[in-house]
């Protein structure tokens, strides 16, 4: 999906805007109509593949830790939680309203989270005393749900335009493309702090409140409210495509202006989501790990031995392997779009002044084409990798590359998201007044800032929660043969 989705819209980008300084979404375009499909299939349909895998992970990993250390009470709580989950998360959605027009978006879906949190937390304590009677394990969960909520909070303060990063990242176009280049990758370099500072407070105090089980326990509260939060992701390409459509249709000004407004809100919730997503799977793969470490009778993984040490260094480069795939990915199926268009601008002579249609199909099936052909290679590399270290260095070594590619991983998927999203919203800063606004050279600066952070954001960074997840769950399956 990502792939898909952001070939076409680099495409669309480098040739509409840069080259022939046409705005965004026209009908132009040849590539507009895969740009908007692309939207649902990598921030719609992706993102709800990935948070699901999360979802499940932590699921196999509660209901696994939970029987081996509290017994078979313990391994049903996870999922009468995730039952909880739903009925929560449909009671909240009444409580995304706007007190009125010139209200923030943003508000709206932070008191529906909100509202989903506490009707979670006050129905998981009676929930988890009747089951277990152990509060220690709803403090685990209360944990997960509000750090949650705090990633999502500083990943919307790193990528929203009323905010100092954004603005200083925005400020930067006025230099050059170079310089709001290197203000984005400080801002997503930046962001990775506050993020692991909470990630391991909450790590900190659910092992402190109820062991291994404490940690899956927040896993699990963390993805109880799934529904609100895959909700509030899916609002970003929604607004997105209802400008597309303003925009295609000719309407008037002020309506582009609104849809606009939206869009910039639904960029700051996608990186919220995005947040949420690459923590919850940071932790989903955590406790995998564990369950694998489990499995194969493994209470310590040794650092001092050459295998773990060997393990932890090809874990970690494996994400970075993994990224450059995907970026080259995304580099070459916008190269393909990018000669399309211009061949069909050339040869097609009505295009620009309306009287004739682009081809849009063409570069659907482009699109198409490349995402398919395109993930063969990482997919291969995230199934195989486990194994061959597995088999080649025995279960400790695998032990190790799991922790390497789940820290490197993690710290990139947070990185690239923020930075991607800082730079998305930079430029709707300008395009909505600042600086001289669209037109100018500040513009078109942040249009190339935008236009590298959208594989960052949409392509690698959340692909590093796919790989860091299925390296522990291929790991955990063959588990028997590697001991």
């Amino acid at each position: 999906g990502g792939i898909f989705t952001k070939a076409a819209d680099v495409g669309a980008d480098l040739v509409g805007k840069v080259e022939a300084h046409i705005p965004e979404d026209d009908p132009r375009n040849p590539a507009v109509i895969a740009d908007n499909v692309g939207d649902n299939v990598g921030d719609v349909a992706g993102m709800g593949a990935d948070l699901f895998e999360s979802y499940v992970g932590s699921m196999i990993s509660g209901l696994t830790i939970g029987y081996l250390t509290l017994g078979e009470a313990a391994a049903t709580v996870p999922l009468a939680i995730a039952g909880l989950g739903v009925i929560a998360a449909i009671i909240g959605s009444f409580f995304v309203r706007l007190p009125n027009e010139k209200a923030s978006p943003h508000s709206a879906f932070l008191k529906g989270i909100i509202a989903t949190s506490i009707i979670m937390i006050v129905a998981s304590y009676f929930l988890i005393d009747q089951m277990l009677g152990d509060i220690n394990v709803f403090g685990s969960l209360v944990t997960g749900l509000i750090a949650g909520t705090l990633i999502g909070e500083i990943s919307e303060y790193f990528t929203g335009e009323e905010h100092g990063p954004v603005q200083w990242v925005a400020s930067s176009a006025k230099t050059g493309a170079a310089t709001n280049i290197i203000s984005g990758l400080a801002v997503g370099l930046q962001s990775t702090s506050l993020t692991v500072l909470t990630v391991g407070g909450a790590i900190y105090i659910t092992y402190w409140l109820s062991g291994l089980f404490g940690i899956a326990m927040a896993a699990v509260g963390m993805l109880s409210i799934i529904g609100m939060t895959l909700a509030v992701d899916a609002y970003g390409p929604v607004a997105d495509n209802a400008g597309g459509i303003a925009e295609m249709c000719a309407l008037e000004p002020e309506v582009r202006k609104r849809t606009d407004a939206l869009d910039s809100a639904g960029n700051t919730t996608a990186a919220m989501g995005k947040g949420f997503a690459i923590c919850a799977a940071s932790l989903s793969a955590l406790m995998l790990t564990s369950s694998y470490t489990q499995v194969v009778g493994l209470s310590v993984v040794d650092l001092t031995k050459p295998v773990v040490i060997i393990g932890l260094y090809i874990g970690g480069m494996l994400p970075y392997f993994f990224s450059s795939l995907s970026m080259k990915a995304v580099g070459e199926a916008a190269f393909d779009i990018v000669e399309e268009v211009r061949r069909q601008f050339r040869e097609i002579a009505g295009i620009m002044d309306g009287t004739e249609e682009p081809d849009y199909e063409k570069c659907i099936d482009i699109s198409t084409k490349s995402a398919l052909k395109k993930m063969i290679a990482p997919g291969v590399i995230t199934v195989a990798a486990p194994l061959v270290m597995g088999i080649a260095l025995g279960a400790e070594a695998l032990g190790g590359m799991l922790l390497g590619a789940l820290i490197s991983g993690f710290m990139l998927a947070i990185m690239m998201s923020n930075s991607g999203g800082a730079w998305d919203n930079a430029k709707k800063y300008i395009e909505a007044g600042a600086y001289g606004g669209k037109g100018t050279q500040v513009h078109a600066n942040a249009v190339i800032g935008d236009t590298v952070g959208d594989p960052f954001k949409d392509t690698s960074g959340p692909s590093m929660n796919i790989l860091i997840n299925v390296m522990a769950l291929v790991s955990l399956t063959f588990a028997p043969i590697f001991i």
